[in-house]
């Protein structure tokens, strides 16, 4: 239900954008973000937007990352800049709808590595 597209491998200082779009059967989403998690730790959050497009961010992507979004096309983005090898991750987007389900989709892998 939710779609996610965008990782891969980049080189260190390089940039990736990811997009994640929700599927036509889920209605009046809230709050849409995105996610990460590595083999040694727990998922942590990475960034949301509302549909107000109020955004948040983790300190560690503030000026290097940005969330948005398009509600007419039920589709978040997350444009990533300077890229570190800290950065690695599977990224997972996550939907909150204003009936307060919870939706998450299928992760995608950033590798930054030389």
């Amino acid at each position: 239900q939710l779609q996610a597209s965008g990782g891969g491998l980049v080189q260190p200082g390089g940039s990736l954008r990811l997009s994640c779009a929700a599927s036509g059967s889920i209605f009046s989403i809230n709050v849409m973000g995105w996610y990460r998690q590595t083999p040694e730790n727990e998922r942590e959050l990475v960034a949301t937007i509302t549909s107000g497009g109020s955004s948040t961010y983790v300190g560690s992507v503030k000026g290097r990352f940005t969330i948005s979004r398009d509600n007419a096309k039920n589709t978040v983005y997350l444009q990533m800049n300077s890229l570190k090898p800290e950065d690695t991750a599977v990224y997972y987007c996550n939907a909150v709808t204003f009936q307060k389900r919870n939706i998450w989709g299928q992760g995608t892998l950033v590798t930054v590595s030389s």
